[in-house]
């Protein structure tokens, strides 16, 4: 007796809300581009389509790098406030699965980010790898105006790339960080003014496609998981990685290719 499978996303994925995505499958890139004008706020469905969408995407052999951007003027300058006060707890409780979504994923993901840059908007862009950000913009973990701290993961993550005092100061006064400081303090990986984001977007996917998909892979998944590691621990499963890739084709490609001094050709495998 046959059994009819059905894809897990098909009912989440049916009619994307504040948001919508592209995929270049000449330069093996897919886009999810944030659109709820004026200011894309992203509200709590969109939180599990966001989710979804980065999980099927991570699925799709068509794609190696994914983007993270948004129309307008502004990134996103936070969540729904009225939809926290209508969740159910139990869906309140997801909020940082959700958004913690680009660090699961295997592939490279990188954020652009101009304009406001607030609350969930931030906290998704600090769980990407990459965060690209225009000389406009203003990131902010503003929940203390409403008597709540960060509930996406935002603050946490925040704690390990600049440390507690900057913070606190962060958090605690719901301050905005303006994107040459955030550049400054390894918040930004990059930071060009507004006109140059696209095209700087375009060369690190560009840059990044020329590695070994497995290698990639790798690495994320190494740096992820020894974040809170001892350095010994670290250090061995870095060691083992390395090991494993010795044995892969691509690293064999690597090797041949810098000998015959040519651009290598990787497979992923």
């Amino acid at each position: 007796m046959s059994t009819i499978l059905h894809h897990p996303f098909s009912n989440i994925l049916n009619k994307l809300d504040g948001f919508y995505i592209e995929i270049d499958e000449t330069h093996q890139r897919a886009d999810i581009v944030l659109k709820r004008p004026p200011l894309n706020v992203i509200q709590m469905p969109q939180r599990d389509q966001l989710r979804a969408t980065f999980e099927t995407l991570d699925a799709d052999d068509r794609v190696r790098i994914i983007v993270l951007r948004a129309e307008g003027e502004h990134f996103s300058s936070g969540g729904d406030i009225k939809g926290f006060l209508e969740a159910s707890p139990e869906h309140v409780s997801k909020l940082a699965w959700n958004i913690a979504a680009p660090t699961r994923c295997s592939k490279p993901v990188i954020a652009v980010n101009h304009g406001y840059c607030f609350g969930v908007g931030f906290e998704i862009s600090l769980a990407c790898d990459f965060r690209i950000a225009g000389e406009s913009t203003l990131y902010a973990l503003p929940e203390q105006k409403l008597g709540q701290i960060p509930g996406s993961g935002g603050s946490a993550r925040l704690q390990k790339m600049i440390g507690i005092t900057r913070t606190k100061d962060i958090v605690m006064r719901s301050k905005r960080i303006k994107a040459r400081q955030a550049y400054e303090w390894g918040v930004a990986t990059e930071c060009v003014p507004d006109i140059e984001l696209a095209d700087t977007v375009s060369k690190l996917v560009d840059e990044l496609r020329a590695f070994s998909p497995l290698a990639q892979r790798t690495a994320k998944k190494m740096l992820n998981e020894t974040e809170d590691s001892l350095l010994t621990t670290a250090i061995e499963v870095e060691g083992h990685c390395y090991s494993r890739l010795r044995s892969s084709e691509d690293f064999k490609e690597g090797v041949e290719a810098f000998h015959g001094k040519r651009q290598p050709k990787f497979v992923g495998r």
